[in-house]
């Protein structure tokens, strides 16, 4: 019993830096108690992961609540509270997901609905009110997440155990080996935690939050672990890891974290299989990963744990094999769209180079799982390189994932699509529906990645037009507000305004991809910018000051590299970060009867850039020159050189790769074929 006790006491001595500005959390025999005077403010401003403690993190988060958006991703992020985030609650309430929660207090009689991960479907909906919540007040949407809230934790076994899926006749099989590994008990409670710390960080309601408390404290840690009298753990699904270890950065107990640890290292006492092993990304010590392969939306929640652990211990061998998996993702494993995972069997990365278009699997999930880890790197490291990746699949395989109405989702993002196989590829429902709340989080939570802070000034990652108000680590009070059309133009003007005269420095982030920079402080060029990597700008700061960014929005033609043998003899288009794709319905050769393969873009073709503002949400299209190719018909093979057949002049359109699928089904592809002249 004292063990456990001393597992409840959250650490009296912890305080917050000084940056952080906010009072510990009040506790009583373990749990977190609404404040009684705190402002509302107070329990807002916490970032989506917070480092300010860490002590392995460069960068420490600027908050959701300190960014207002109000540019390009503005519209997205409205269109997720109005439609998103409340048709997906409407399909979720229609499908059982809540009727899983009330047949358990005697309020519904319908028997249980959904895969044995379905909770976690309710738990992604609630993380993503939270951020809502932080950003704005929605008293409506803040009354349904209340009355689910109370459903939820209502259903909590006097154990701390809280599962709809584990009970009954299903009860013996809890915690389980074989349901460790494919059952997703703590899966669920690792989303369970994340909704119910932001929901916490935006609203100061500990409700849902304690009852995540009592599962860890009450059920988890006396039962499960090292000890000779506890069971064994294996994640199966990874998840679990991350959302302890911010469960320790929100309350201070170092339990939280020493069990995430002794997770990612594994368990000897039980055998697991090889492939197991491999497919789940769990099981063995993490430290002995040497590439990305398995499932790849656990492979990138385990790497996203991982560097968590590393930024509270710095251990050096999470490091190193950290670093390397990354090169692997970079160099082997990453899609032009940022999307992750090759494979429709086993969701799973592919061998090196293996990037198919058609078939290209590239769960929403993965993507997302894949900024989300390279959030954690930029922490550690304050390097631009992990920046670009984050932008490349959030403009991209992140953006695709949800319709431009918000009530349409793709589970997989491919590179090339063919109605006529009959997949239906934006549906508003999945029995596993992992993606559509996951999108609906990554959205809301967006403006908690604009900026971070560093002892010595603030980092700005990602531009639209935007206005933060915040603070630097010292204290000193900091408003930037940025005007830019960004990402259609690349010229980005920062006001940066201290409460007073201060000096510090800005780190202005050189996307990779734009060759040429023109960089500008109340007029006056600063020199040193390069591509891909931050440009400090140190000097006394005054309220008023200007920094003008100029980009290089020029149109580039990439080339994969030999070895991924689909793209061969192809190129894809891409403009500052929005990677563009093909739509037959835009292309005059579809009028014909010819279809996308009848189309090779010319290699030195001058691309035309014109904006659209009634197309497609408002988006930039590409005209780029071309041939027809009219292929004769007869036999599959022939004798004869590539290319043979008659051709005529045409220009290709390209449309932004994340809007594709939204008009009339129609063909689609990146990677176009070229020809040389």
């Amino acid at each position: 019993m004292s063990d456990l006790v001393s597992r409840r006491n959250f650490l009296a001595s912890t305080t917050l830096a000084a940056a952080a500005v906010l009072a510990a959390p009040r506790r009583a025999h373990g749990m977190l108690v609404a404040p009684e005077t705190k402002p509302f403010a107070d329990w807002k401003m916490k970032p989506v992961m917070d480092f300010s403690r860490s002590p392995y993190a460069k960068l420490r988060q600027v908050p959701v609540a300190a960014v207002t958006v109000t540019g390009y991703w503005a519209s997205r992020r409205k269109t997720n509270v109005e439609s998103s985030i409340p048709s997906m609650r409407e399909e979720m309430v229609q499908h059982g997901r809540m009727t899983n929660f009330e047949r358990m207090q005697g309020k519904s009689k319908e028997p249980q609905k959904g895969p044995m991960y379905s909770d976690s479907d309710m738990y992604k909906w609630t993380e993503a009110v939270g951020y809502v919540l932080q950003s704005e007040a929605q008293p409506d949407l803040r009354k349904v997440a209340d009355a689910q809230i109370r459903e939820i934790v209502a259903v909590q076994e006097p154990s701390g155990y809280l599962n709809t899926y584990y009970i009954e006749d299903r009860k013996p099989l809890r915690m389980q080996q074989h349901t460790q590994e494919v059952g997703h008990e703590l899966y669920n409670m690792g989303h369970y935690l994340q909704g119910a710390i932001a929901y916490y960080r935006a609203t100061g309601d500990p409700t849902m939050l304690n009852a995540g408390i009592r599962f860890v404290d009450d059920f988890l840690l006396p039962n499960y672990g090292p000890g000779a009298t506890q069971t064994p753990i294996v994640s199966g699904h990874p998840e679990i890891e991350m959302s302890l270890i911010e469960l320790y950065r929100t309350t201070g107990n170092k339990k939280y974290l020493e069990l995430a640890g002794y997770i990612l290292h594994g368990d000897t006492r039980w055998t697991i299989k090889p492939s197991a092993i491999v497919y789940m990304y769990c099981g063995i010590p993490f430290p002995q990963r040497t590439k990305l392969e398995g499932h790849a939306v656990r492979a990138m929640y385990a790497c996203c744990g991982a560097t968590d652990y590393y930024l509270e211990t710095g251990d050096p061998a999470y490091w190193k094999t950290l670093e390397g998996l990354w090169q692997d993702l970079v160099k082997h494993q990453l899609y032009v769209t940022g999307g992750v995972g090759a494979r429709a069997e086993g969701e799973a990365f592919g061998d090196a180079y293996e990037l198919p278009n058609a078939r290209a699997y590239g769960e929403s999930c993965a993507a997302i799982g894949n900024m989300m880890w390279n959030a954690r790197m930029l922490a550690a490291t304050g390097e631009a390189r992990f920046t670009d990746v984050m932008e490349r699949a959030l403009y991209n395989g992140i953006n695709s994932g949800m319709s431009l109405d918000g009530k349409l989702y793709c589970y997989r993002n491919p590179l090339a699509f063919e109605p006529a196989t009959g997949d239906v590829i934006r549906n508003p429902w999945y029995d596993t529906t992992c993606c559509p709340p996951n999108i609906e989080r990554t959205f809301a939570s967006l403006p908690g990645y604009f900026y971070s802070t560093s002892k010595d000034g603030i980092y700005v990652h990602l531009y639209d037009a935007s206005e933060m108000n915040w603070h630097l680590e010292d204290g000193t009070g900091l408003k930037i507000v940025q005007k830019t059309e960004y990402p259609w133009k690349g010229d980005v003007e920062l006001t940066v305004s201290p409460a007073k005269p201060h000096e510090f420095t800005v780190y202005l982030r050189i996307p990779s991809w734009s060759a040429k920079n023109d960089v500008r402080v109340n007029g006056k060029a600063v020199d040193g910018a390069k591509p891909g990597e931050y440009l400090a700008i140190r000097r006394t700061w005054n309220a008023g000051d200007k920094v003008e960014l100029a980009m290089d929005m020029a149109p580039r033609l990439l080339q994969a590299n030999a070895a991924v043998m689909e793209d061969v003899g192809k190129a894809a288009m891409q403009r500052g970060p929005v990677v563009f794709c093909m739509e037959g319905v835009d292309q005059r050769a579809q009028n014909q009867g010819l279809n996308l393969s009848n189309l090779r873009a010319d290699l030195k073709g001058e691309t035309k850039v014109r904006f659209e503002p009634e197309m497609l949400g408002g988006v930039v299209v590409l005209e780029h020159p071309g041939r027809v190719m009219t292929e004769q018909a007869g036999d599959l093979y022939r004798v004869g050189v590539a290319g043979a057949g008659e051709n005529t002049a045409t220009m290709l359109t390209l449309i932004p790769y994340y809007v594709w699928a939204n008009r009339a089904p129609s063909a689609m592809q990146v990677w176009i074929p070229f020809r040389e002249a």
